[in-house]
């Protein structure tokens, strides 16, 4: 199983691509997209749209896992956000995987432990989980492994429900 996980943004959106065979993690890549805050936001959904779709293309993932949105005070911002998750998204659709969503909570629960755990945690936690030499950079990336760690072991639970 390919999942890629994508931390949304408009700025720098984090992604990371992971193998899953049953309990073992394999990294295939991460990084991150980012986009000039100088361009204009068409062409920054834009570049983000062709960005991912190339990456998609390249790893070929079965499923999708991306962060939900959560509320953030600063309007503007979160509107932002919301579009260039939608253009993720639609990138996913396009190719004709299934995405599946993850609150922060439930990704911080399935990679730490622990919903409330702070941000150097869950880092530490997806350094560790997936054998890497380092943190991930920037922490966008970070959080885009740690989705694709949640919905492996999301995947994997709900597999084993249906056995019982």
């Amino acid at each position: 199983m390919r999942i890629l996980g994508i931390d949304p943004g408009f700025a720098i959106i984090g992604y990371g691509v992971i193998e899953v065979h049953g309990n073992h993690f394999q990294v295939l890549d991460y990084g991150s997209i980012t986009t000039d805050p100088d361009m204009d936001m068409s062409l920054r959904l834009e570049k983000i749209y062709r960005d991912l779709y190339t990456i998609i293309e390249q790893y070929k993932p079965d499923e999708v896992s991306i962060e939900e949105l959560y509320f953030n005070k600063n309007t503007k911002t979160a509107i932002k956000v919301a579009q260039a998750r939608g253009v993720a998204i639609v990138a996913c659709a396009n190719n004709s995987i299934d995405v599946f969503e993850y609150t922060p909570l439930q990704i911080k629960q399935a990679v730490v432990g622990y919903g409330r755990a702070e941000k150097n945690q869950v880092q530490l936690m997806v350094k560790q989980i997936l054998h890497l030499k380092e943190i991930p950079k920037p922490d966008d990336t970070a959080d885009a492994l740690a989705a694709s760690i949640c919905h492996a072991h999301s995947r994997t639970y709900k597999l084993r429900l249906k056995e019982v």
